[in-house]
């Protein structure tokens, strides 16, 4: 009888050890328990959301691959193909935060090359805890430092992204990141084995004893403890992984290999048993020929370790002689150690004699899937009572607390160390609703966006997750893209835990109804369960990447206001929604819903108007409204115009001031014209059904609300953008000071 203390360091429960043993007919060694215990890790096989991600919709005109494939691709016409993923990087940034995001970067990188994309632009979503707190401090330091260093290092741009914080992200931070690549449709490559016979070629870095078990880790709550989990962080060198995207790009252009598999997650126990069971074949190793850079390594570490910049090659054997030749140019390794067979096994061998032989098959196919308990919360989320929610006296004082707060203020300190110029394809700086590709060679260009909201999640999953998704293809139409397609990276605690499972749950249902009412499909993604630590869960976090096109770069809309003179109009409509709202969590000090309702027909028509006029030039600028309501949205399209173009409006509706201002409704963009194409706009908003409202016009230097036939709040734009611009810094600045 196995030891239970060894089946609790492998993460594994006694009715999964019974399970390998009916798989096998025999007690695994201790090199299979690895690979098992891996391989069926929540991080890698998802045994407690396969049962709710089916849910999905995953087809659609452009899905050339959708979701179990190291990322997905859609066609974007002209013979090219997007491919993209999101990935997270929880748990390894909590203990570790510079390598951590750093080889989160590293790793989504390879997803997109190994599909035989050239990576175009990285985004990232991260979630902190609050500043005040020196260590959350060091650590979001240390994350956007990793990213930094290694996109900065090989050569992508990050060109977008979103910040938010939270208490409960203090022990459990959040580094989710996307990646974006081009291949011609031709080109595309997959993790097949081909024929029995090929041969198996490892290529890339060395294999060290970082990052071992690092798979199972992020599938388990923490403790009061983490450095000794610090040897499952792996070390990342983007030099090297520059190299190898090089190298691996050209044999593929050269069509010299069969198939390809990251060494990601698992490492080599990954990439040797998802090769062969995609192709209904075996594979048989030689560990001894394995390149290692450590001493005295065992076959369990060479099998588990995650070192990175890694590579998995099946090459047929007339070809491994010019692979080598690629790898060797590139200053890489390429050393085959073993071939593609007929067995259906996994069979590895080291000093001569066998240490691992079982069937890929049980490893991929026969993990365990849970349908787990799922229940509200005993405690339903607070309400807020708006009758009796006082009324700020100072609404101009309310606007710049809002825009000083961390959620909301500029996030140039972040994205200020990142390089977004690289490859000269990005069309918008980063700031705006969505980031902007051009294509080269073509006047189209790509436009993406991530979006993540826990306030409203927390309050009600299913639609939290609509609203994410409809924020998301929002930001795209404020570009004048339409979206195409939909990657996710769902963060959440124990989902052993039923309250939890049903946060999960219903956030698949409510990311389900979305995509299909706006016609998007899902191309993949990640689920990043038990991010909770000493039984503390982050809020449920459903972060949505959305991808779209632009038939025409040179009609992209922009968010500052361009002009004085020019009208600003509402498309959408207002209502009284403060719930869920950051001016509830900054002003008032508490999270309390309902959150604010979405009509996914309505914000369809309201996309479908926005991207028709950008398409007819009509548009001098389009931002949305979300986070800080109107009154947020309006001055950063002051501080985003190139003047500092202030705005005068009159808010005719009646509500109270606060929730007109502030409120977080939903559906609603904020446009300029010019005044000669102001009836063209409102003809094209009435043919598509989307409510809208004249606002007032650009100019000045101040931002002037007016409601009710009162001014209700007046502020320079100069020092509305000072405290925007600030808050982050200073925040530093105060910590580097002491």
């Amino acid at each position: 009888m196995i030891d239970s203390q060894l089946l609790a360091d492998h993460n594994l429960s006694r009715e999964e050890y019974d399970r390998i043993l009916s798989l096998l007919g025999r007690e695994p060694n201790q090199t299979e328990l690895g690979i098992f215990s891996v391989m069926w890790s929540e991080h890698c096989c998802y045994k407690s959301s396969k049962a709710h991600l089916g849910k999905l919709p995953v087809e659609g005109r452009r899905v050339i691959q959708g979701p179990g494939e190291n990322a997905g691709v859609l066609d974007i016409g002209d013979g090219l193909a997007a491919v993209f993923k999101i990935e997270s990087h929880n748990h390894p940034s909590f203990i570790e935060p510079f390598q951590g995001a750093a080889t989160g970067v590293g790793g989504i990188l390879r997803d997109i090359f190994t599909m035989g994309a050239r990576p175009v632009a990285l985004l990232d979503s991260l979630r902190f805890g609050p500043l005040q707190d020196s260590r959350n401090r060091a650590i979001m330091e240390g994350v956007v430092s990793g990213i930094s260093a290694y996109g900065n290092s090989i050569g992508v741009p990050t060109v977008g992204g979103e910040t938010r914080f939270h208490d409960n992200y203090a022990l459990n931070p959040l580094v989710n990141v996307f990646c974006l690549g081009l291949v011609r449709k031709d080109k595309i490559f997959y993790a097949r084995a081909g024929e029995p016979g090929n041969q198996v070629l490892y290529v890339g870095a060395k294999t060290g004893r970082d990052g071992i078990h690092g798979a199972t880790m992020a599938s388990a709550e923490f403790g009061d403890r983490t450095e000794h989990k610090r040897p499952n962080v792996q070390v990342g060198d983007p030099f090297r992984e520059k190299l190898l995207l090089e190298a691996c790009l050209e044999v593929m252009d050269r069509g010299l290999i069969v198939g390809i598999q990251d060494m990601g997650a698992a490492g080599l126990t990954c990439s040797t048993t998802e090769i062969p069971a995609k192709s209904g074949l075996g594979i048989s190793l030689d560990l001894d020929l394995v390149p290692q850079r450590e001493k005295g390594m065992t076959p369990y570490e060479i099998m588990l370790s995650e070192s990175q910049e890694r590579m998995l090659i099946v090459a047929e054997p007339g070809r491994v002689d010019d692979v080598r030749e690629v790898f060797a140019k590139w200053d890489l390794d390429a050393a085959v150690i073993g071939e593609i067979t007929a067995g259906g096994r996994l069979a590895a061998t080291w000093k001569g004699e066998t240490v691992v032989d079982i069937p890929v098959d049980a490893v991929i196919n026969s993990c365990p899937v849970y349908d787990r308990p799922a229940a509200p919360p005993a405690a339903p989320p607070p309400v807020v009572d708006l009758e009796k929610l006082p009324e700020p006296a100072d609404l101009k004082e309310v606007l710049l607390r809002l825009l000083a707060s961390p959620d909301l203020a500029d996030k140039e300190w972040i994205f200020g160390q990142y390089d977004h110029m690289v490859q000269t394809n990005t069309a918008l700086l980063p700031g705006a609703d969505a980031a902007v590709l051009r294509i080269k060679g073509s006047s189209r260009a790509l436009a993406a966006t991530l979006d993540g909201n826990a306030s409203y999640a927390a309050l009600d999953p299913r639609r939290g997750a609509k609203i994410t998704l409809a924020e998301a293809c929002r930001n795209l139409a404020c570009v004048g893209a339409s979206p195409i397609g939909v990657t996710n990276c769902q963060n959440f605690g124990n989902p052993e835990k039923p309250e939890i499972m049903e946060q999960f749950k219903e956030t698949i249902e409510g990311l389900a109804e979305a995509c299909r009412a706006l016609g998007l499909p899902v191309t993949g993604g990640n689920v990043s369960f038990y991010n909770e630590t000493e039984g503390t869960s982050i809020p449920p976090t459903p972060v949505i990447g959305v991808l779209g096109v632009i038939e025409d770069i040179a009609l992209m809309t922009t968010p500052g206001f361009k002009a004085e003179g020019e009208v600003i109009l509402l498309l959408g409509r207002n209502k009284p929604e403060l719930g869920g709202s950051d001016y509830l969590k900054t002003i008032h000090r508490t999270e309390a819903g309902p959150c604010p309702e979405i009509d996914l027909d309505l914000e369809r028509r309201v996309h479908e108007a926005v991207i028709e006029a950008g398409r007819r030039g009509l548009l001098r600028s389009a931002h949305d409204a979300s986070s800080g309501g109107l009154a947020v949205c309006l001055a950063e399209c002051a501080f985003l115009s190139a003047d500092g173009i202030g705005c005068d409006l009159d808010l005719g509706e009646e509500m109270r001031t606060d929730a007109l201002l502030f409120g977080e409704t939903q559906s609603r963009i904020v446009v300029t014209v010019k005044p000669e194409n102001l009836d063209r706009l409102l003809a094209l908003a009435r043919k598509k059904r989307a409510p809208f409202a004249i606002l007032g016009e650009t100019g000045g230097t101040e931002i002037v609300f007016r409601h009710r036939d009162e001014e209700a709040l007046r502020v320079s734009v100069a020092e509305a953008r000072a405290a925007w611009t600030n808050a982050l810094p200073a925040v530093f600045r105060a910590k580097k000071a002491l």
